[in-house]
């Protein structure tokens, strides 16, 4: 059975994200710094997605780990028990 993330959360995070520059989504949900990467994948089978910002804007990450839109929130925490 593979590894799978820790739930970091049950809502998405708001953040301002500044065009052009790039985000380090955490994948594993064990950063104490989410929703982005602060190292505590290492050793584990997860590793940070990059994401870049196309315009300054609010956008919500994912928290749960579960969107198919990572590292954007598509509405899958509503579906977590």
């Amino acid at each position: 059975m593979s590894e799978q993330p820790v739930v970091a959360g049950k809502a998405s995070i708001p953040v301002e994200v500044e065009a052009g520059k790039t985000y380090y989504w955490c994948a594993c949900g064990k950063s104490e710094k989410q929703p982005f990467c602060d190292g505590k994948h290492k050793g584990g089978a997860f590793s940070p997605m990059a994401w870049t910002a196309e315009e300054t804007k609010t956008v919500r990450f994912c928290a749960c780990k579960a969107s198919g839109k990572a590292p954007l929130c598509d509405g899958s925490h509503k579906a977590l028990a």
